[in-house]
């Protein structure tokens, strides 16, 4: 693997429950991030969002977030004055994620939101902004960026809201990229594109990129490494073309689950969750 873009040791994000105590929701997970594809993959409810927004600094403010070390190329990033960690975040690092209807402000411009974004973290004019902006559309594969840059957030259908979205992240040209379920609301087809435009800019830009799904062999064909959450900890770390040697039961009672062309598997095989899988 590439020098760390990323190093995370004993992560845990922590909310208040109504007794007064605290109740972990990310346990204790550790992970170094090159200049890779890493998949963090589990069912709704494991922490995979939740490690993501601790990364970026989007924990809720009643969260607790602690750490052994959260560190970006160096930098602490539970310890550095808020002022940088603001123009870390959607600077240096970004984070897609995974619905454009909830994601994009309702009220103004794709191409207006995009420049936003950019000017946030440049000195650029107004003009060259827009210049940029175009330019980002074009790259995510938006045929007549000039008429989609002027169109409303509703006015987009949710293929070329994500398209956007993605534009909108990596127009500053960021070294960690976060993708929470990019593809989740998406169909087959135009989940394809979007992967593969993902897969094309951070060949080309030598990002990191960490890919948040629920989907193991979506994952398994489009990271290096793959990394199973459950009850908020990593319980399995695969190579992606790897889950064929998964050990955990969890990781093998998930790969169970899945359809199989070919054969009878109605109805579908449901996970017999363990207790001691949560320890």
């Amino acid at each position: 693997m590439s020098d760390p873009v990323l190093v995370v040791d004993d992560l845990r994000v922590a909310f208040p429950n109504r007794d007064g105590g605290w109740v972990e929701v990310v346990r204790g997970v550790s992970f170094t991030l090159g200049k890779e594809r890493l998949g963090i993959v589990g069912e709704s409810g494991s922490g995979k969002s939740q490690t993501g927004r601790a990364i970026l600094g989007l924990t809720a403010p009643e969260g607790r977030v602690t750490a052994k070390r959260l560190a970006f190329n160096g930098i602490d990033l539970l310890n550095c004055p808020p002022k940088q960690r603001r123009e870390l975040r959607g600077g240096r690092i970004a984070m897609v994620l995974q619905d454009p209807k909830f994601s994009l402000n309702p009220v103004m411009t794709i191409g207006d939101q995009i420049v936003e974004a950019l000017r946030a973290h440049t000195k650029l004019s107004k003009a060259d902004a827009k210049k940029q902006a175009l330019a980002a559309l074009d790259q995510v594969q938006i045929d007549n960026p000039e008429r989609v840059y002027k169109l409303y957030p509703h006015e987009v259908s949710g293929g070329m809201g994500q398209r956007a979205m993605i534009a909108m992240m990596l127009i500053a040209n960021p070294d960690l990229l976060i993708a929470d379920e990019p593809t989740s609301a998406l169909d087959v087809t135009v989940q394809l594109q979007v992967l593969a435009i993902l897969d094309a800019l951070v060949l080309q830009r030598g990002m990191g990129l960490i890919f948040v799904s629920h989907d193991l062999r979506l994952v398994s064909t489009f990271c290096d490494r793959i990394l199973v959450m459950y009850a908020g900890r990593v319980v399995e770390e695969l190579s992606a073309g790897g889950l064929a040697h998964a050990k955990h039961p969890y990781t093998l009672g998930l790969l169970n689950c899945l359809p199989q062309l070919g054969a009878n598997r109605h109805p579908l095989p449901t996970l017999d969750r363990q207790p001691e899988w949560a320890l």
